[in-house]
């Protein structure tokens, strides 16, 4: 079970994960992920609107997401903020189905900010420019 310290309780930290953060989205939920400081703990949140289903069903996908966010909370206990938006059909899904987008999300996730904290990004691509182009007559500035 996720201790109280790792739970996300306040809009401004959701707020601040979803908008700031990567996104990676799969059949049953997106996920959403943000660089803290390192010495302060991972936090998770989660997100099960409404349209998820009625109140059981929605306790019950919560419940769900919770225990397969603690493998992640063991293994990054401090640097991270995860917010997990479950999908309308994740209220269908089985648990390994769940399993499996959340740890493909993860990966992605932590693959995008680990790429965009190094200062290159996989989504832009600069072209290589060797030298100068040459110029065909006056340049004007």
């Amino acid at each position: 079970m996720l201790a109280t310290k790792n739970r996300m309780r306040t809009s401004a930290n959701f707020s601040h994960t979803v908008r700031s953060g990567v996104r990676n989205g799969r059949r049953n939920l997106v996920l959403y992920m943000v660089s803290t400081s390192p010495d302060a703990p991972s936090q998770v949140g989660f997100i099960v609107a409404k349209t998820v289903g009625n109140a059981v069903t929605r306790n019950l996908v919560k419940r769900r997401l919770r225990e397969i966010v603690v493998e992640t909370i063991k293994q990054h206990p401090y640097g991270v903020n995860v917010v997990v938006r479950a999908l309308p059909v994740s209220a269908q899904a089985s648990f390994n189905d769940l399993v499996m987008d959340y740890r493909k999300a993860f990966f992605a996730a932590s693959t995008r900010l680990r790429d965009s904290a190094a200062g290159s990004s996989p989504l832009i691509s600069t072209p290589s420019v060797d030298k100068a182009p040459e110029s065909k007559g006056e340049d004007v500035l």
